[in-house]
């Protein structure tokens, strides 16, 4: 559950909520009774410190960006374990008084990008342990996001092979309640928010792509694929989806595109114009040029619409999956193009075709600065007296 970091966490942002300098307390050593009699309480602070020692509270507070200040001396008579010894720690608040600074500071967001290795899954207990594996990983590096591919799920579908493409994507919907509900489970478990990739769904006889933002308070919400490939449409009798939406979360305002959606502006001009700052696209590509036609489009969007974008894909093969036999990824998060950010507007990308998890951080206040300072300004610099956007439903 993690809830020590998630309680130390709400105390940093309730100091930035109400502008103070820093947090501040006193907290015990209990494992210095142990190295008493060779180290003195500064030498056995600097060894934690240097990790040649674990302390279960000194190392717990040090992980979560607290330092030490001062060495305390009868803080607590009766803690033996301490020797009566504590430390003085504190957080800064970087953003204090962020006014003074003409400018808008928000944290940093760190993404973890799961590049998914398609393997067979004799059952949907194998997935979730494959699952339940990445996420401790993301949520281990301190990832405020957890990003799976496109039709990540689809190695199940290999017991359904003897039936047609379309009975096959339609047994393999049978199992996306089911993830789902572990998706939202494990985003608290693991305090991580999760965007669920796709799967499909079938909802009133109608077959859908869609995927679920699993919010580490244990909410969520769906969001569905608009544009349907024809691949899709022949195969799979898959429709479009009729939602666009932005959703809030911890670490800002969020959009989430099933990969050929990115290909379409509109669709993330519209999400820009209700404040959107970060897209996830889930998507999943045979081939090379497929791929290509997903990133060189998801590094257009981040430039146009003053946002990063992150795009997660899968890799391997699947010689039992008719119709999801190969995949082509490299997984990546964009940036707009300006002096803050990096020239080639990439912020991380993982290594083509290999299995591995991608954790690249990105910092929103950028964006506020390229909104109202940046060497162009694409959001502002619209022509609304020449044309407009807008949805019909």
């Amino acid at each position: 559950m993690r809830l020590g970091r998630r309680l130390y966490d709400a105390r940093k942002e309730l100091c930035e909520q109400l502008n103070l300098r820093s947090v501040m307390f006193g907290g015990r050593i209990p494992n210095y009774h142990k190295h008493a009699a060779e180290l003195s309480p500064k030498e056995y602070i600097q060894k934690v410190k240097q990790k040649e020692i674990h302390d279960p509270v000194l190392s717990f507070q040090m992980a979560n960006d607290f330092h030490v200040m001062k060495l305390l001396k009868g803080y607590m008579p009766e803690d033996s374990g301490s020797l009566e010894y504590a430390t003085l720690m504190e957080w800064d608040n970087i953003y204090h008084n962020e006014d003074n600074f003409g400018r808008s500071w928000e944290r940093n967001v760190r993404l973890g990008l799961i590049q998914w290795q398609m393997r067979s899954y004799k059952d949907r207990a194998e997935l979730f342990d494959q699952l339940d594996y990445f996420l401790e990983v993301v949520s281990g590096y301190n990832s405020d996001f957890a990003v799976l591919p496109e039709f990540f799920n689809a190695p199940l579908m290999a017991a359904y092979n003897d039936r047609s493409e379309a009975d096959a994507i339609r047994c393999l919907a049978e199992h996306t309640d089911a993830i789902r509900d572990h998706l939202v489970e494990r985003a608290v478990k693991y305090n991580v928010n999760v965007v669920s990739g796709s799967m499909p769904m079938l909802d009133d006889g109608n077959l859908y792509n869609v995927g679920f933002l699993c919010r580490r308070d244990g909410t969520w919400d769906r969001y569905e694929k608009i544009h349907i490939t024809p691949n899709e449409r022949q195969a799979w009798g898959i429709e479009g989806g009729r939602e666009v939406k932005v959703f809030d979360t911890d670490c800002g305002r969020v959009g989430v595109l099933i990969c050929y959606d990115c290909e379409f502006p509109e669709l993330v001009r519209v999400m820009a114009l209700k404040g959107m700052q970060m897209l996830f696209v889930p998507f999943h590509t045979d081939t090379q040029t497929a791929f290509s036609r997903v990133r060189h489009c998801a590094q257009a969007r981040a430039i146009e619409n003053e946002c990063f974008v992150a795009i997660a894909g899968s890799v391997g093969n699947l010689p039992r999956v008719s119709n999801m036999d190969i995949q082509f990824a490299q997984s990546a998060v964009f940036t707009p193009c300006d002096y803050a950010f990096p020239s080639t507007g990439i912020k991380g990308e993982a290594t083509t075709n290999t299995e591995m998890v991608l954790v690249v951080d990105v910092d929103l206040s950028l964006l506020k600065d390229l909104h109202h300072n940046g060497s162009v300004q694409n959001l502002k610099d619209r022509r609304p007296d020449l044309y407009r956007l807008e949805m019909l439903k």
